[in-house]
C-alpha cells in the first residue's frame, strides 16, 4: 500500500524498506554490545586470576597445617620439653638405691618406689633451710630495688627535661654491653676495702644484692624508658594542667599504665637473681650462700649426690614456676605491649 507521497508501507504502518533494515541492524548491535561486555568481563576475570600471586608448595603446606594440626604439634613439643623436669621430679621421689639401679621411667612399672623421704631428709638439714632463706633475702630486695629505681629513672629519661639527659641515657645503653665477668675482680677488691663497724661488705648478703642491682639497672631503665615514652603526651599534659606534680603524675598515670612492663621486668629480674650462681660463688660466703651455691657444694668428685641434688634442684625450680604462673597475665601483656597501636 502507498501513501500520498508514494512511500510503500506494510499493513501495520511500518515502512517496507528502511524500518525493517533498522530493526534488523539494531539486533546485531545489541548482540555485539552484549558480546563485548561478556568478553570484557571474561578477560578481566582471566587477567585478575592470572595476576594473583602464585603460592609455593611450602606456603600451601603451612596454610593447611594450621588449626588443629599446629596445636597438636605445639602440645607435643611442650611435652617433650618438659620431660627433663618431670624426670627430675620422679628421681627426687625415689631412693638412692632405686636411682642407681635404673632410670626414672622404672617408676611406671614399680609405683612402690615413690617416696618422700628425700624431701624429709633435705628439709631437716639446717644449712639447706638457711640457704633457702638467703636466696629469698637476696632475690626480693634485688628485684624490688631494681623495679623502683628503674621506674623513676625511666620516667625522668622519658618525660623530664634536664641537662645532659640524652648523654646520660646513652651511657645507660652502653652499660648494657658490659659483661658481668668484667666487674667481678674490681668489685671484689672494692668490697674487701669496705669494713664499717665490723661489718664487711665482701661475703655478705648486702654485697650480693648491691651487685645484682647495679647490673640489673641498665636493662631495666632501657626497657621501661622505651615503654613510658610510648604513653600519649596528652595524658601527662592534662595531669599537669590539673595541678598534678611530677610525683603525682608518675604515681597515678605512668605507674598504672606501665604496669604490664613493670611486671615483666620484675619477673625477669626475679628469675635472673634466683637462678644466679656466678655472683654467689664470688661474693657470698658460707653464711650468706643461696641455694644455687649450696647445691653446687653438694657435688661429689666422681658421682652426683642424687638424693640431695634432685629434691634440692626441684625445690629451687618450684618457686620461679609459681612466680611465673602467678604473674603470667602481666608478663604476656608486657611482652605484647606496643605491638598493636
Amino acid at each position: 500500500m502507498s501513501t500520498a507521497d508514494g512511500t510503500d508501507v506494510t499493513p501495520d504502518g511500518a515502512p517496507e524498506g528502511g524500518g525493517t533494515d533498522a530493526a534488523t541492524a539494531g539486533a546485531p548491535a545489541k548482540g555485539r554490545a552484549a558480546n563485548g561486555a561478556g568478553n570484557g568481563a571474561g578477560n578481566g576475570a582471566g587477567n585478575g586470576a592470572a595476576g594473583a600471586p602464585h603460592r609455593s608448595l611450602a606456603s600451601r603446606l603451612v596454610g593447611r597445617a594450621g588449626g588443629t594440626v599446629a596445636q597438636v604439634l605445639l602440645v607435643l613439643v611442650a611435652l617433650f620439653w618438659l620431660v627433663p623436669t618431670f624426670g627430675l621430679f620422679v628421681e627426687s621421689l625415689r631412693s638412692t638405691e632405686d636411682n642407681n639401679a635404673g632410670g626414672w621411667w622404672k617408676v611406671f612399672s614399680h609405683p612402690s618406689q615413690i617416696t618422700a623421704s628425700a624431701y624429709s631428709s633435705l628439709l631437716d638439714k639446717p644449712d639447706f633451710v638457711d640457704s633457702f632463706w638467703n636466696t629469698v633475702l637476696i632475690t626480693v630486695p634485688a628485684t624490688v630495688l631494681v623495679v623502683v629505681i628503674a621506674s623513676l629513672a625511666a620516667y625522668a629519661f622519658a618525660w623530664l627535661e634536664f641537662p645532659g639527659r640524652d648523654w646520660l641515657f646513652l651511657v645507660v645503653v652502653a652499660l648494657l654491653v658490659v659483661p658481668v665477668q668484667v666487674a667481678l675482680l674490681p668489685v671484689a677488691k672494692l668490697y674487701g676495702n669496705i669494713d664499717v663497724g665490723g661489718f664487711k661488705m665482701y661475703g655478705s648478703i648486702t654485697g650480693v644484692v648491691l651487685f645484682h642491682v647495679a647490673f640489673g639497672l641498665p636493662f631495666a631503665i632501657f626497657l621501661l624508658r622505651n615503654f613510658f615514652a610510648a604513653i600519649p603526651r596528652d595524658l601527662l599534659e592534662a595531669a599537669r594542667m590539673d595541678g598534678g606534680s611530677e610525683w603525682t603524675i608518675f604515681r597515678r598515670v605512668i605507674f598504672p599504665l606501665g604496669g604490664p612492663a613493670i611486671a615483666s621486668l620484675g619477673i625477669f629480674q626475679f628469675l635472673w637473681v634466683w637462678n644466679d650462681l656466678l655472683v654467689a660463688l664470688v661474693f657470698a660466703n658460707t653464711g650468706a650462700q643461696p641455694m644455687t651455691k649450696w647445691l653446687q657444694s653438694q657435688m661429689r668428685q666422681f658421682t652426683g649426690n642424687i638424693d640431695i641434688l634432685a629434691p634440692g634442684a626441684f625445690l629451687s625450680l618450684l618457686v620461679p614456676l609459681v612466680v611465673f604462673f602467678a604473674f603470667q597475665r602481666y608478663f604476656v601483656q608486657g611482652v605484647l605491649a606496643g605491638s598493636v597501636k
